[in-house]
Order: C-alpha cells, then sequence, then structure tokens
C-alpha cells in the first residue's frame, strides 16, 4: 500500500493511494465478512408489528451475542456507579435506545462499507476517492478493525507481536496493516501529508 496523498482541487480535495492486487483483494474479501455480519444482525430483529403500522423502523432490543458484534454495536449508557434502582433500569435504557438507533447503525455501516466496495480498485493499482468516499473508507476500516481486533483479544496490552507459527499470526499482519492504512487515510483527511 501507498501512503495517502491528499490533492486540492476546484471540486474539493481528493485522496490517491495504490494497492497491491492481494491487498484490495483482502480489503473486499474482509469487508464482504463484515456485511455479511450485519446482514446477519438486522435479519435476526423481532418482526414489530407497530413498525409495519408506521413505518418506523426497530430493530434489536437485545446485546449481540457475538463479542465481535458487541464491539461494532456496544450498549449505548453504561453507568458511572450502580444505580440504586438496580441494573435494570440500565439494561431497560439500553434495550429501548438499542431498538430505536439499531437500524440506523446499521445502514450507516452497511453504506460505508459498500461505498469502499465500489471504490476498491479490482485487481489493485492506483485509486482515487472523494472527500466523502474517503470518510466511508476511514469508517469501514476501522470496523473491520474493530472486529479482527475483538477476534484477537487486541487491547492496550497487545499483542503487538505473535510467533510466525501462531495460528494467529497472520490475522494480527493484516490488523496492524488495516491501522497503517486508516491512521495514514485519516491524517491525510485532516490535511497533513506525511
Amino acid at each position: 500500500m501507498r501512503k495517502w496523498k491528499r490533492v486540492e482541487g476546484a471540486g474539493g480535495p481528493r485522496f490517491r493511494s495504490a494497492l497491491a492486487a492481494h491487498e484490495a483483494e483482502l480489503l473486499s474479501s474482509l469487508v464482504t465478512s463484515l456485511l455479511g455480519m450485519l446482514d446477519d444482525r438486522e435479519a435476526s430483529a423481532p418482526v414489530d408489528e407497530l413498525a409495519e403500522i408506521t413505518g418506523m423502523r426497530t430493530g434489536n432490543s437485545v446485546p449481540p451475542q457475538d463479542d465481535t458484534l458487541k464491539r461494532l454495536l456496544p450498549d449505548f449508557y453504561r453507568p458511572a456507579t450502580e444505580h440504586p434502582a438496580g441494573s435494570g433500569t440500565a439494561e431497560s435504557l439500553n434495550s429501548a435506545l438499542r431498538s430505536l438507533h439499531e437500524p440506523a447503525i446499521l445502514d450507516a455501516k452497511r453504506e460505508a462499507a459498500q461505498r469502499l466496495l465500489d471504490t476498491v480498485p479490482a485487481g489493485g493499482g492506483k485509486f482515487e476517492l472523494s472527500e466523502d468516499d474517503a470518510h466511508a473508507w476511514a469508517a469501514a476500516v476501522n470496523d473491520v478493525r474493530l472486529a479482527l481486533g475483538t477476534m484477537l483479544d487486541v487491547g492496550s496490552d497487545g499483542p503487538d507481536h505473535l510467533p510466525g507459527d501462531h495460528p494467529m499470526a497472520g490475522h494480527l499482519d493484516v490488523y496492524q496493516w488495516l491501522t497503517v492504512l486508516q491512521e495514514y487515510l485519516v491524517v491525510c483527511l485532516m490535511g497533513n501529508n506525511r
């Protein structure tokens, strides 16, 4: 992957980079897997008769059971201290907020992922993104990193390195590559070329 380059133009900034063929294929595969996870989550939402009547979409009221989806769709509210009424208050609030907002969050994540898929160069090579596309790339790559980082149990304590014969060593390399891709893009979006 080449570093990102910001080019100012009459129609606004453009963001240029290049991916090797295997990088473009890997990124497309990861984002497609992410889309599958998001689609499965949406499909698991119960049918809401009121939503069918009013047209107002509602989503799942319970958090995902899968750790990866929990990371992508965290609770909205976490009390700083134990509530005098018990933990049921926080659960009830999270349930209501999740039901109301999860469909829009899933839509935004899916839209960013699809924009990345629509603009990644098939077979690799040089490419150029609009500012909106670059923001979508940053969001989609972040979601893939969160998912992969959860699977690898990446936290503030690492792991930073795995032995070459570890079954997840290649996955950690991909995670680190995605981190660099995202960091350089965000720096470029902020108007700084390194």
